[in-house]
């Protein structure tokens, strides 16, 4: 029943526009966009140099601010460009934006790369989606059901396809 109402949700929000207002609080700020037709995640910019230090983490301004729909989320994600070409990630991937939040949009980038990556002013820094949220009904127990994975992660079905031959 609720992969149905997944399902349904997910078909009314795509037939349904959605207004996003977007504030610019700075006057280098570029208001987010997609790029493609097709595209779920919108462009974010920077509105300041910032060199971010191998290893480092770096809060990078937005200039703007959301009011993200109640019921929805704004998700802040990597560009897969700058992760593949520069090894340059958020640390807090995704970042969620809550529909309640008014301050500004920055994003926390983190070097993983062994050289500085200088960001600059009005280039592209992350993506931004518009998600829908289900909130849970959290329902206390003392004992939960048993299933065949058990208590087993962190890898504990191994590296590998079963049918390899090479070990896990």
């Amino acid at each position: 029943m609720l992969q149905f109402f997944v399902y349904f949700v997910c078909f009314v929000v795509k037939m349904t526009p959605m207004h996003v207002r977007i504030a610019k609080i700075h006057p280098d700020a570029i208001v987010p966009h997609y790029v493609h037709p097709g595209d779920s995640g919108m462009d974010v910019y920077s509105i300041e140099e910032v060199t971010i230090p191998p290893g480092a983490t770096a809060l990078v301004r937005t200039g703007l601010k959301i009011a993200v729909p109640e019921g929805y989320e704004a998700q802040v994600r990597p560009k897969s460009g700058l992760a593949l070409k520069h090894a340059i990630s958020l640390s807090n991937t995704p970042g969620t934006i809550d529909s309640g939040y008014r301050g500004e949009i920055c994003v926390i980038l983190i070097n993983h790369g062994q050289q500085p990556y200088h960001v600059e002013k009005q280039s592209k820094i992350a993506q931004l989606v518009i998600c829908p949220v289900i909130r849970a009904e959290i329902l206390e127990v003392t004992e939960l059901d048993d299933t065949a994975r058990g208590e087993g992660g962190f890898g504990s079905t191994g590296l590998r396809h079963p049918d390899s031959s090479a070990a896990s």
